[in-house]
């Protein structure tokens, strides 16, 4: 099948040079492609002194990771696509099981690797880890990642299991799935649009799969730290959008209880002093209330499928019953 790895850069000179050599060594069965996202630094001039055998497709404008994948691959003749950050480093083999997968299940229309920590190799990194879930609030959690507490790999999910979500830093999708489902949602610019994507493509009954056998290391933060309080106004506000338009059930029960769980955060960075975090969450809300009629009005238009993976609060587990694993 033929596959395009496709690397969304921004200003990522460094993060190239660092670990594009891993991906074009280990990627014989894939062409590579560089998506600039309208860098002001040297990445182009840089691709094309050093790496004249990557694939350049330069945006006109930084839209983020939505709009940027969005517009890049509609230039990308492939069956199947991966979507990899630029601070990941890829293993040997770490394509062939994936393709293989592909290949052998056709209700499989997206795929997870193994998520590695790149400073801290026996660890899962906290965005994706070993696949990603949802719960009944609309809290995002991983096997090996619950809240912060990160897993140590011990070879407890070298498994190949369904998912909910796969991570946007290695993302596997058909493209087929993808240019049915009209790609990410740009108004998320950034953050959770991969989880929309996946939960758009569960509610029409493509199934995600977390592939055990094929793993990476990612950086993680190399764009947007989690420090940022932009990360934080990203994440609050698409968690809302991405529940409005997609969560199953009585939608303004979810909403009202996470809009309160939200105030207890805002309030936890109040007592600890991060007052620019506060002012994320709340412009987060803001900027939800003011999409509100758009995100509902995609809702009407879309086929809702109850979750099966839905029916816990990791809320609970986590802070009240002390579970600290998936």
């Amino acid at each position: 099948m033929k596959l395009a790895v496709v690397i969304l850069n921004w200003n990522g000179q460094q993060l190239l040079e660092q670990f594009l050599p891993s991906v074009l060594q280990h990627s014989q069965d894939a062409t590579v492609y560089v998506a600039d996202n309208a860098s002001t630094d040297n990445s182009v001039t840089f691709l094309q002194e050093n790496f004249p055998q990557v694939h350049i497709i330069q945006n006109t404008i930084n839209g983020g990771y939505a709009k940027g994948y969005n517009d890049a691959l509609k230039h990308i003749d492939a069956e199947l696509f991966c979507l990899l950050n630029s601070d990941i480093k890829v293993t040997a083999n770490w394509l062939t099981p994936v393709i293989a997968e592909f290949d052998t299940n056709k209700h499989t229309a997206i795929i997870q690797p193994k998520i590695l920590d790149y400073k801290n190799k026996s660890y899962f990194e906290y965005a994706g880890a070993a696949g990603g879930f949802v719960d009944k609030y609309g809290y995002a959690y991983c096997r090996g990642r619950v809240f912060d507490t990160v897993e140590k790999d011990h070879g407890q999910y070298d498994d190949s299991t369904s998912i909910f979500w796969a991570s946007g830093a290695c993302f596997f999708i058909r493209k087929s799935v993808f240019n049915h489902l009209n790609g990410f949602d740009e108004s998320y610019f950034a953050h959770f649009e991969e989880i929309d994507l996946c939960w758009r493509a569960y509610n029409l009954g493509h199934q995600a799969t977390y592939i055990g056998t094929s793993t990476v290391y990612h950086v993680g933060g190399a764009t947007l730290h989690a420090s940022n309080p932009q990360k934080t106004y990203l994440n609050f506000r698409n968690n809302l959008f991405t529940i409005t338009k997609n969560a199953h059930g009585f939608l303004f029960g979810i909403i009202t209880i996470r809009l309160v769980l939200d105030g207890v955060a805002a309030m936890r960075f109040l007592i600890n002093l991060k007052f620019s975090h506060l002012w994320a969450i709340l412009r987060a809300h803001f900027s939800y209330y003011s999409h509100l009629p758009k995100l509902l009005k995609q809702r009407r238009q879309s086929q809702l499928v109850p979750n099966y993976y839905e029916r816990t609060s990791i809320l609970w587990s986590y802070f009240l019953k002390k579970r600290r694993h998936f």
